[in-house]
């Protein structure tokens, strides 16, 4: 787990660790990023907080979601 900062929201922290790996290839391009499950497990976050985190990345377009099989790395994020 991490040390959260208080006045920044918790999604947009773990979101920003998310992007880091991503950008230091630990997640390299088509390769799965951790579920929702695993966030919360990982980060001890709320279910929902997990959720924004997904939300927050696929907007940016870091991440993709093929539904039934979980959410991807962007090939060129």
């Amino acid at each position: 787990m991490i040390e959260f900062a208080p006045d920044i929201p918790r999604w947009r922290q773990v979101a920003e660790v998310i992007r880091q790996r991503i950008k230091n290839g630990t997640y390299p391009p088509r390769s799965r990023v951790p579920s929702v499950l695993q966030l919360t497990e990982e980060f001890g976050i709320a279910s929902a907080t997990a959720h924004k985190v997904h939300r927050g990345l696929r907007a940016d377009g870091l991440i993709y979601t093929e539904p039934g099989m979980g959410s991807y790395v962007s090939p060129q994020p």
